[in-house]
C-alpha cells in the first residue's frame, strides 16, 4: 500500500513511517513540504503521490500556547485536518486522524468511551474537536484516533521532562490530581498499522492498558531508570542504585499550585472500548512500555 505520512518529523510520525516501512511505500513530508493549512498545496502533494492510505499527525499541540494563539489553533487543528480529509477523499485514500483526550472535561468517574460526550476545557481541546467533526464531514474513510499522553525519544515529552529534571534539581514538584495513561508512540504507530489494514472506519480510543496519576507516572519513570524509592511524610526520596545518578525527591502537588495558562481534565483516561469490541486492541500495559523504552529515551537524552 501507498502511504503518505504527513508531519514525519514529528515524535508520532516518525514513528508511523518505521512501523510501516517494512510492509508499506511510504512517503513522508514534513510541515515544510505539507503545510496543511495550505489546501492547494496539500491537494497538489496529493495528486503527485496517489497515496491509498494518508497518516495525518501533523497538529499544533503546544496546549497553553493555543489559550493565546486561538486563531492558529483552529487553522492548525481543525481547519488542516479539514484540507488532510478533502484531499484523501479526492484520492480515494483511506485516511488517519489523531485527536486527543483533551476532548473530555474530565469530570467523569471512571475511563472515556467513545461515545462519551466531549466536552474540552481549552483551546486545544476544542480545536482538535472541531478536527474530528471536519474528518467526519470530509472523508467517510476515515480512522479518528483520540490518544493521550504520549511519549518517546524524541521531541520534548513528560518521560524526557522527568529525567532531565533529575540532573538539575534536588526536588521535583508533579502535580497529583491528573490521571491518564502514558503511552508510548511505538505502541499508537504499530496500533495504526493494524487498522490502515482494514476497512473498520470510525472513532477509537487509542492509549495504553492501565491508568496512573502524573506522580505515579514520574514515581515510576524513575524506578525504571535505576532508583530505589524511600517513603517520606509528604515525598519520596529516590536513591540512585549507579553512581552516574544523585538522590532526589518527588513532591506531590495539586494542579492549584502548578498552574497553566490551559485548564488540564483531572480524568484523562481512555478506555480502547471501540477497539476491543471488534477484537482489534494490540496496545499493551503502559508499565510494559515504558519499562522497555526507558533505556533508549535516557541514551536520547545524553546525546
Amino acid at each position: 500500500m501507498r502511504v503518505l505520512v504527513i508531519g514525519a518529523a514529528g515524535q508520532l510520525g516518525s514513528e508511523v513511517c518505521n512501523a510501516l516501512r517494512d510492509n508499506h511505500e511510504i512517503f513522508s513530508a514534513t510541515r515544510h513540504e505539507a503545510d496543511i493549512t495550505d489546501l492547494s498545496q496539500v491537494l497538489t502533494l496529493v495528486r503527485q503521490i496517489k497515496p491509498e492510505a494518508i497518516v495525518n499527525t501533523a497538529a499544533y499541540t503546544d496546549v497553553d500556547g493555543c489559550e493565546s494563539n486561538r486563531e492558529m489553533a483552529f487553522h492548525v487543528n481543525a481547519v488542516g485536518a479539514r484540507n488532510v480529509a478533502i484531499a484523501a477523499r479526492e484520492a480515494g485514500a483511506k485516511l488517519v486522524h489523531i485527536s486527543t483526550d483533551y476532548i473530555f472535561d474530565g469530570r467523569k468517574d471512571g475511563p472515556y468511551v467513545e461515545y462519551d460526550p466531549p466536552h474540552p476545557l481549552s483551546i486545544y481541546g476544542w480545536s482538535k474537536l472541531v478536527g474530528e467533526q471536519t474528518v467526519r464531514e470530509q472523508n467517510p474513510r476515515s480512522f479518528i484516533l483520540r490518544v493521550a499522553w504520549l511519549y518517546s525519544s524524541r521531541r520534548k515529552n513528560f518521560v524526557k521532562t522527568m529525567l532531565k529534571l533529575a540532573k538539575e534539581r534536588e526536588e521535583i514538584r508533579v502535580v497529583s490530581d491528573q490521571r491518564g495513561t502514558p503511552t508510548f508512540v511505538g505502541d499508537v504507530a504499530h496500533q495504526i498499522k493494524s487498522l490502515i489494514e482494514t476497512d473498520y472506519y470510525g472513532l477509537y480510543h487509542c492509549t495504553s492498558q492501565g491508568s496512573c496519576t502524573r506522580y505515579e507516572f514520574a514515581l515510576a519513570i524513575f524506578k525504571c531508570a535505576g532508583y530505589e524509592a524511600e517513603d517520606g511524610p509528604s515525598s519520596v526520596h529516590l536513591v540512585p542504585k549507579t553512581q552516574d545518578l544523585r538522590p532526589i525527591t518527588i513532591k506531590p502537588v495539586t494542579s492549584a499550585e502548578f498552574p497553566t495558562p490551559a485548564k488540564r481534565p483531572a480524568n484523562s483516561v481512555l478506555e480502547n472500548f471501540m477497539l476491543k469490541v471488534q477484537g482489534l486492541d494490540i496496545m499493551p500495559h503502559w508499565e510494559e512500555s515504558l519499562s522497555a523504552q526507558i533505556r533508549r529515551i535516557r541514551e536520547a537524552i545524553e546525546e
